[in-house]
């Protein structure tokens, strides 16, 4: 099976079911319209040359026309290599050039901003920019003024793509200040999608949520995992996402029974969702991931809702989840330390191991390593980074995580912390050099440092810098600068100007002294 294999399958039998809706519009496609319009996008596909193994872009506000736009990737036998469309042009630029893209789908209002950035990296993909103005479907309309100018391309089946063949490329924070792309293949995700089918159980009677955009790794679940069952997703857009009162409200009028998000997102609705209003709850299952959950806020939710069963999702971008916790249905009251991260997936083994790949025993602290189907192939144009990311000996070959865990008697993994300078933020991994190397391009800056720290709300980023005429910037101006160079997921929260930054004794930023700074 392919991931595509999953719509044309359920729209042969749920050919007149709805399959998403668009939360904030209303705007629905049965399956059998979804099917036939990423055939159109396929057909088109390969009319402008598109070929299997291919890499083509997605620069769309999530909706019903990328979820069709990501399926007519898939069939032409292509890569769907997603960006935040509200990120700087110049990040994803970058990202477009580093994957070679063929081709981008791309908001008409966002083209000329990154036509310039491309133009910047003497790149040169075909913009296919889709115009919201043109109505309710920019995608149909784009397509008929294709078809009408070009001819209509020769329809045909879709491609009949190997296990190991590259489905998407998901780029996430790099160490060395660029977003790194991870490859992950039809197999790595419909190993996950049939986890998540054995454990979930779910059929054409749910309605799953999808709040992730498609460049995070837990929109995988939130995409295919109710088209392969002829359930209902209810795409969830941006501007919605950070309302917490308008997701309370879908949540309950739409009747969700499967809701998936970070932490953070959960905590909204918990504090400023008016969920304690409603008792008329769907939900079956309430799936968290992308950082710690506060037992605080987890206990207020499973109050407001208490017949839901709560799973706490695990794994990095480069296994997505691969263990799982299932949360008591009662909190106790003294408890404050978060819940494990869980026991392996069915799909997956676990290790814990020390820095030269030995095996740590149980009760001690060690790395985290996967092996298994859903590991991905390997970071995109970089292989040393590829090796270096993986142990391998006669067991096999195992991604470490760089999350430091200690596993238990019953082969429960509990999170201690990481080995590097990566932090988790809303769900996304942020390497704090990326932050930095952003921060180095402001012509004023001569020195910065960027530290985390975790409260009760969530991880919050500040940020050391010294300035080449020893003045302080504005804190508009930096604001302004992030906001023009890193996606919003990754601006930091605070700044501190200081004449130098204190240096250790070979002459290396000295974190820990900022640390103890705070």
């Amino acid at each position: 099976m392919t991931l595509h294999g999953y719509l044309e399958q359920s729209a042969r039998r749920y050919r007149e079911k709805c399959a998403a809706v668009e939360a904030s519009s209303g705007r629905q496609i049965t399956y059998g319209e979804l099917d036939r319009l990423s055939s159109r996008v396929r057909d088109h596909l390969r009319r402008i040359g598109v070929r299997p193994g291919d890499h083509i872009g997605i620069c769309l506000p999530k909706s019903i026309v990328s979820l069709a736009t990501l399926f007519g990737i898939l069939k032409v036998g292509a890569a769907y290599v997603p960006v935040d469309s509200l990120a700087p042009p110049a990040r994803n630029a970058f990202i477009f050039t580093d994957c070679g893209v063929r081709a981008i789908f791309v908001e008409a209002s966002r083209a000329d901003a990154l036509r310039c950035e491309l133009a910047r990296l003497a790149a040169e993909p075909r913009l296919l920019p889709l115009d919201w103005s043109d109505g309710s479907s920019p995608l149909a309309t784009y397509l008929a003024r294709e078809e009408a100018e070009g001819g209509l391309a020769v329809e045909g089946e879709s491609a009949r793509s190997e296990p190991n063949d590259l489905a998407y490329v998901l780029y996430t924070s790099g160490s060395t200040g660029q977003p790194k792309g991870v490859m992950l293949t039809h197999h790595n995700g419909t190993s996950y999608v049939d986890w998540c089918s054995e454990t979930l159980a779910p059929d054409e009677n749910d309605r799953f949520s999808s709040h992730a955009p498609f460049h995070f790794d837990l929109s995988i679940l939130d995409i295919f995992v109710p088209l392969k069952h002829g359930a209902t997703v209810l795409l969830i857009g941006e501007e919605l996402g950070k309302h917490p009162a308008g997701m309370a409200s879908v949540i309950a009028e739409r009747r969700l029974t499967v809701w998936y998000s970070t932490p953070s997102v959960l905590t909204l609705l918990v504090e400023h969702g008016g969920l304690d209003a409603r008792d008329d709850h769907a939900l079956r299952f309430i799936l968290f991931a992308g950082e710690v959950f506060p037992v605080k806020h987890l206990r207020r939710l499973k109050t407001l809702v208490p017949h839901a069963r709560y799973l706490n999702l695990y794994g990095p971008t480069e296994t997505n989840v691969c263990t799982y916790y299932e949360i008591p249905q009662t909190i106790a009251e003294d408890r404050t330390a978060p819940f494990p991260i869980g026991r392996a997936c069915s799909h997956v083994k676990a290790r814990v191991i020390d820095r030269n790949g030995r095996d740590v025993p149980r009760g001690h602290e060690g790395e985290l390593a996967i092996s298994g189907a859903p590991v991905m192939q390997g970071y995109w144009n970089l292989p040393e980074r590829t090796s270096a990311a993986f142990h391998v000996d006669s067991t096999g070959r195992w991604y470490r995580t760089g999350d430091i865990v200690v596993e238990g008697d019953n082969g429960v993994y509990t999170f201690r912390g990481r080995r590097d300078r990566m932090v988790k933020r809303r769900g996304y991994r942020i390497e704090l050099g990326e932050i930095e190397t952003a921060l180095y391009r402001h012509p004023a800056i001569s020195e910065v440092a960027a530290i985390a720290r975790s409260e009760e709300s969530g991880v919050s980023i500040k940020v050391f810098y010294a300035s080449r005429d020893g003045h302080a910037l504005s804190l508009i101006e930096l604001k302004r600068f992030c906001a023009h160079n890193l996606p919003a997921f990754m601006a930091p929260d605070w700044f501190s100007h200081q004449p130098l930054l204190p240096k250790t004794s070979t002459d290396k930023i000295d974190y820990q002294h900022l640390i103890r700074m705070e």
